[in-house]
């Protein structure tokens, strides 16, 4: 399996036991479910069918509880939709109501409060575009710029506008409740604009923590980005809104440098959306969707994401497997040692990260072994992007999940040791167990002492099994 995590979406083509099975198997490392769709209900029993799933076959795999958010949608439409035609006039209504071809509602109801006269809306990411000729109480009339076919609750972006929408709404607030409840292993917030957002989401979680990942798909996440980093968990750099809220010609290089910033600080990046979308409908992905899964390797992201490949498209299975062969294919030309040399030691734990990826070279070990209660000690080697596989021992069920999204790591669930000789013994016993390492391998050990502290990474021993 490559280094690089792979993230799946859950729906309808793979929420059934058999297709997780092989979605894991082929791959899965993180289980993305879009709360934007689907019940508690649903999402209860693809929680608990996963759990089962993944125990069965003795592979963690992390969940990923992605939240609605703020996002403005059009309401009702007849169902072959309404053509809109460059020129014509068509409102966006604030007060519910059937649409048609003359305008429909939306269900941000300030909408004629916050915008002026020649703002630009685009509707259905940004295949349709609108501009605001009058803006009254009940209607935001338009003229059409771009025109097409709108069909029911497309979304609405207004890349000019910062609406005072709350980054948590009330059904957000719900499903984050839910997901605590079930135990998730990350949450994704989305429509970020600022630190405060995720402020936000972490102060309701109080208590009940799991890591918090920014989506960053808006101009103002953008041009905050430093400081969400610094109380995010990690970044997703979610490309379908972002294209659409910023020139679509930027995108690559924010993405580029949004992977820069996140590596720089050690905390994991997703590049999501339309990865393999071609995948949908075709058993192969086209040489251009392989070219992006592979730069996106390349720019030293820890996962790529599938979106609507695996949760509603035809070959679910199929896109895990391409995925998987492409990033493998990518990562043999990554530039793991300029990745040691870019990245200084700050303190004893970074100090022995770093030091434990060095040896590994140097001497030509199978594995670096990180015995970890935290899962800062994996984490901190994973930064430093090692040429050889980590191998991250817990005795924490919750750690081991978490670590599934992390670059390179391939977590173990392990029994508490007594003591340092017994945690090394274990250590090596339980990647030995798992076909990880073998007989007479060279391997390079950290972990901390005295054990069982987190955040103690201070003893580093090379061993030859």
């Amino acid at each position: 399996m490559p280094y690089t995590k792979i993230v799946a979406t859950l729906g309808p083509a793979s929420d059934s036991p058999e297709v997780m099975r092989a979605l894991i198997k082929n791959g899965m490392n993180v289980a993305r479910i879009n709360f934007a769709h689907g019940t508690h209900e649903e999402h209860a029993k693809k929680i608990a069918d996963l759990r089962a799933i993944s125990s069965e076959l003795g592979i963690p795999v992390a969940i990923l509880q992605d939240l609605g958010g703020p996002k403005i949608r059009v309401g009702d439409l007849p169902s072959e939709g309404v053509s809109l035609k460059v020129g014509d006039l068509f409102c966006l209504y604030s007060e519910e109501g059937k649409g048609d071809k003359r305008g429909v509602s939306v269900t941000y109801p300030e909408l004629p409060d916050e915008v002026e006269t020649g703002d630009p809306i685009l509707l259905a990411d940004g295949l349709l575009e609108l501009e605001v000729v009058d803006a009254r109480p009940t209607c935001v009339e338009c003229r059409v710029v771009t025109g097409g076919v709108l069909t029911s609750h497309k979304g609405i972006n207004l890349p000019t506008r910062t609406l005072k929408t709350s980054a948590l709404t009330e059904k957000d607030i719900k499903d984050l409740d839910f997901g605590m409840d079930e135990g998730v292993d990350y949450v994704g917030v989305s429509f970020v604009r600022s630190a405060a957002d995720i402020r936000m989401v972490k102060d309701r979680m109080i208590g009940r923590q799991a890591p918090v990942i920014a989506k960053i798909e808006k101009h103002e996440a953008i041009a905050n980005i430093d400081e969400i980093l610094e109380v995010a968990d990690g970044i997703m750099v979610a490309r379908g809104d972002l294209g659409v809220e910023v020139p679509l010609e930027e995108v690559p290089t924010y993405q580029k440098i949004l992977i820069r910033k996140a590596n720089a600080l050690g905390k994991p990046v997703i590049t999501a959306t339309q990865m393999l979308r071609s995948m949908v409908d075709s058993p192969r992905p086209t040489r251009a969707e392989a070219t992006d899964v592979a730069n996106a390797v390349l720019d030293g992201t820890d996962a790529v994401m599938l979106s609507e490949e695996t949760a509603m498209g035809a070959y679910p299975i199929e896109a895990v497997q391409y995925m998987a062969r492409i990033a493998k294919k990518a990562e043999e030309t990554f530039s793991y040692e300029h990745r040691l040399k870019q990245h200084p030691e700050k303190d004893m734990a970074d100090s022995v990260a770093h030091a434990s990826c060095v040896l590994a070279e140097h001497l030509g070990a199978s594995a670096i072994l990180a015995a970890t209660a935290s899962g800062l000690t994996a984490k901190k080697i994973s930064h430093f992007r090692p040429q050889r596989k980590i191998v991250a021992l817990s005795p924490n069920e919750s750690t081991v999940r978490e670590l599934s999204l992390y670059w390179g790591c391939t977590p173990v669930l392990v029994s508490s040791p007594k003591d340092t000789d017994a945690l090394i013994n274990s250590s090596a016993r339980a990647a030995l167990d798992h076909g990880l390492i073998a007989k007479g391998d060279l391997v390079v050990i950290t972990a901390g002492h005295p054990i069982g502290g987190a955040g103690t990474t201070n003893m580093l021993r090379v061993m030859q099994l």
